[in-house]
C-alpha cells in the first residue's frame, strides 16, 4: 500500500556498512511511481521535518554537550557533502549512506531506491555500533523515540515536495 511505512528484515551488508554493528533496524514504504532518487529520498526524510522531531533533537544536542558528544555531523569527512547534519559518506541514485563516528559510538543511515517506475519503494536501514557504556546507555534511550522518528521520516518521501 503507498505510504504505508512497515518494518522490514535489514537487506545490506552491515559488515560492508559498519563493521560490528551491534544495532540494526530497516524500515520500508511503497512511493508507487513517485520518481524518487535516493538523495532525495533522503533529503525528504530528514528536511523540514515537525517540530516535535526537531524538538527532540535540540533536546538531545543539550543532554549530550556535557559529555563531549556531537551534536551533528560537522566536521565529520562529507564526501558528499551534508544532508541536515548527516554527513554522506557514499551515493548512488539507488542508495545513499550516511552517518558519523563519536566517541560513544558509530552510526550509519542506508537510503535504498528499488523497483521499477510504477512501483518503487524505499528502505531505510539504520546502523549503529557502540564503543563504551555511554553508547550502550544513549542507545537504550533513544530506542523508544527510535522507530516512531524514524517512521515518520519515512512517511515524508510520498508527501509533495513543498
Amino acid at each position: 500500500m503507498i505510504g504505508m511505512v512497515r518494518e522490514v528484515t535489514p537487506e545490506v551488508d552491515a559488515s560492508a556498512v559498519l563493521a560490528g554493528a551491534q544495532f540494526i533496524d530497516a524500515f520500508r514504504v511503497e512511493v508507487g511511481a513517485t520518481a524518487v532518487n535516493a538523495r532525495e529520498a533522503c533529503t525528504r526524510m530528514v528536511l523540514d521535518g515537525p517540530r516535535w522531531i526537531d524538538a527532540l533533537l535540540r533536546l538531545r544536542n543539550i543532554l549530550v554537550k556535557p559529555f563531549g558528544l556531537k551534536t551533528s555531523g560537522e566536521g565529520a569527512p562529507a564526501p558528499h557533502g551534508l544532508i541536515g547534519l548527516f554527513p554522506v559518506l557514499s551515493e548512488t541514485p539507488e542508495q545513499l549512506v550516511a552517518g558519523f563516528d563519536d566517541s560513544h559510538l558509530d552510526f550509519r543511515i542506508v537510503v535504498d531506491v528499488s523497483g521499477n517506475a510504477a512501483s518503487r519503494q524505499v528502505t531505510s536501514t539504520t546502523l549503529v555500533r557502540t564503543h563504551n557504556l555511554l553508547g550502550r546507555t544513549y542507545l537504550a534511550l533513544i530506542m523508544p523515540f527510535h522507530k516512531l522518528v524514524v517512521r515518520n521520516m519515512m512517511g515524508r518521501i510520498v508527501e509533495p515536495v513543498r
